[in-house]
């Protein structure tokens, strides 16, 4: 297996990793159960991590951005892929919220969830 194979499998582990973690905090503070890869896009193949379709809602884990080596989020194309596709998300009329390692495991990604949904199902 060469090398950028490996570093992929690495990456997608972590990346595996860090959802669950997401979702597993999700659970524990019993908020609604979101849509797990969920393609948000009527034409292309794009997917949020997590969705509550209902409220328009994307949750995006980032992960490698604390990584010493850029990961494919880093990198310039990569970087520019995810403009793309979280603008071509807004002009959906959907709210992305993006959340590094770091804000997930400090619980910061939780609040701002907990947030996004109590606003989006006000009034």
């Amino acid at each position: 297996m060469k090398c950028n194979n490996i570093q992929k499998l690495h990456a997608e582990s972590k990346r595996k990793k860090l959802e669950k973690q997401m979702a597993y905090q999700i659970k524990v503070a019993k908020l609604p159960k979101p849509e797990e890869e969920y393609i948000f896009h009527p034409d292309r193949k794009w997917r949020f991590d997590f969705a509550y379709p209902d409220l328009m809602i994307g949750i995006e884990c980032e992960g490698g951005t604390w990584a010493k080596e850029a990961g494919r989020h880093n990198r310039g194309k990569g970087f520019r892929d995810d403009c793309i596709k979280y603008n071509e998300a807004a002009l959906l009329g959907w709210r992305v919220l993006r959340f590094t390692s770091d804000l997930i495991a400090g619980g910061m990604a939780l609040q701002v969830i907990e947030k996004a949904i109590a606003g989006a199902t006000e009034g």
